[in-house]
């Protein structure tokens, strides 16, 4: 079964940032161009969950920045995200949402 690494972060206006990541990219950088991806950032350093918590968890308002094949996959099946906003730095898939 797969699993996300999720962190989750608050805004000084209390607004909630979710950061999604596949497990297998954490820890690692990829650059193209100006473009770049650090997936070694505390931004992204979260638990591990499951598809199912995923879903409950982006059930409130929030924002969504999401990284690897398998996270925006889930994304776009999800009805989270759309497949024309999904930027690809190093063939790596990116997207950000506002639920």
């Amino acid at each position: 079964m797969f699993k996300m690494i999720v962190k989750i972060h608050k805004t000084a206006e209390g607004r909630k940032i979710v950061a999604i990541c596949d497990n297998n990219l954490i820890g690692k950088r990829f650059e193209e161009g100006k473009l770049q991806l650090d997936l070694n950032s505390a931004f992204y350093k979260g638990k591990e969950m499951g598809k199912e918590e995923v879903k409950e968890l982006l059930k409130e308002p929030c924002i969504v920045n999401i990284v690897g094949e398998e996270s925006v996959n889930f994304a776009l099946q999800a009805g989270i995200a759309n497949k024309k906003d999904v930027l690809r730095i190093s063939n790596i898939p990116h997207v950000e949402a506002i639920i």
